[in-house]
């Protein structure tokens, strides 16, 4: 077995900072789990008590059934790939991905024939002779992996491993990095910042924030079910549309009130609905992701007025930019997702606020043509609409397992 578990495990360091606050996560035989999040979430420091790289403050890290704790990094039985591949540039290809069997005196043949195994399915068979200086970035990593998988270890760690290639290769590579470990069936932790990679690599994603496990599940569980507005706002490309709202019910229904518009939540499901009627008169924070915001359709269906501000054809689809008259969402958690993205989403988050309306991300069909400045009536899809508390930025009605808190030490249990 060889199934990783972080049981209440914290990291602290000498100047106080608070890395990784009571991680409770349990990652199955042989699963793909990437630990995503922002800058100093505690992603990378989670990979790095693993390998034994960095001291655990508090609680356990098992590796099967085996504590690992006070086990020395070579013990571990853990492969690591690093960022900068950290590859030897006077040994050839072949060389250095038999390193690791050399030192472990593991006979000639044998090396041989594995480093011969792993290069055919990495693709290396014609580069074995060569050195790093000769190779691409791409084959570089592809390197960097089969000297994790020779040793046969009972975990890969892969630490931002994509971070140094270009756009194209990352997307290229990304296929190959899961194609080899579904191959190889070994259990692999992941850490990026990047969500669309957590996206695409991942057989579960676990979402972090300034030390703390937000939430995880499978990628299709996290980009359909966020259970709060960091998770929401984070995950996504592009990223889910948040504006404020009020809840008005009666006996027979609900109304989504949104500046001066109104959406009849006609087809919201039963639970939800139940929910959302102990808001009556309350704002909410209303989520919706661009796909579930359309061209205009036919009378009948749901549709919210917003001005164009510009588009971007991207071939397959347009991606309508536009103006909707809502109080825009500012918590500290939607700040922290965009100064984490780039200088412009912050700017473009502050004059949301300024102006008091949002700026909203909609897909339409590749022969749609709204120009700039014009009013349209974007279709909604109701059942895509997400709600959050205000105060509490959690999922309203959403089914979700709670994450574990600091504050209920006593009744964490790991995942």
């Amino acid at each position: 077995m060889s199934a990783v578990k972080f049981v209440d495990v914290t990291k602290r360091y000498p100047d106080g900072t608070l890395a990784v606050d009571c991680l409770n996560l349990e990652i199955g035989d042989g699963q793909f789990m990437v630990l995503v999040g922002p800058s100093g979430c505690g992603k990378t420091t989670a990979l790095r008590m693993i390998a034994g790289l960095e001291a655990i403050s508090g609680g356990e890290i098992l590796i099967g059934d085996s504590v690992i704790n006070l086990l020395e990094p070579r013990r571990r039985d853990v492969a690591m790939v690093f960022q900068n591949y950290a590859l030897y540039p006077n040994m050839t290809v072949a060389e250095n991905i038999a390193f690791g069997l050399k030192m472990r005196k593991v006979p000639r043949s044998e090396r041989d024939k594995k480093v011969s195994e792993i290069a055919d399915i990495l693709g290396l068979t014609d580069y074995l002779t060569k050195r790093p200086g000769a190779l691409s970035g791409g084959q570089r990593q592809r390197v960097a992996m089969g000297r994790a998988i020779v040793r046969d270890p009972q975990v890969f760690l892969l630490d931002e491993p994509l971070s140094n290639l270009d756009a194209k290769l990352r997307v290229q590579m990304r296929a190959e990095i899961a194609r080899i470990q579904r191959e190889v069936g070994t259990t692999t932790v992941y850490v990026t910042h990047d969500q669309v990679e957590a996206m695409t690599m991942g057989t579960a994603v676990a979402v972090m924030r300034k030390g703390l496990l937000q939430q995880v599940g499978s990628p299709r569980e996290i980009y359909n079910a966020p259970r709060n507005l960091f998770v929401a706002s984070f995950i996504g490309s592009p990223p889910m549309n948040l504006f404020e709202a009020t809840i008005q019910t009666t006996a027979d229904s609900i109304e989504c009130v949104i500046g001066e518009q109104t959406l009849r939540l006609s087809r919201t499901s039963g639970e939800l609905a139940g929910h959302l009627r102990g808001y009556n008169g309350r704002s909410v924070v209303v989520g919706v992701r661009p796909e579930s915001l359309t061209e205009p359709s036919a009378s009948g269906a749901a549709h919210l007025a917003a001005r164009v501000v510009q588009t971007e054809q991207l071939g397959p689809e347009v991606l309508v930019h536009a103006e909707l008259d809502a109080a825009p969402v500012t918590t500290d958690e939607v700040r922290e997702v965009a100064a984490d993205v780039d200088a412009a989403a912050l700017a473009d988050l502050a004059r949301s606020v300024t102006a008091r309306s949002t700026t909203i991300l909609a897909r339409f069909g590749p022969r749609a043509d709204p120009r700039a400045g014009d009013l349209v009536q974007l279709t909604v899809d109701l059942e895509g609409l997400h709600f959050f508390d205000l105060e509490s930025q959690e999922a309203i009605g959403r089914t979700v397992p709670p994450v574990a808190s600091a504050a209920a030490a006593d009744e964490r249990k790991p995942y």
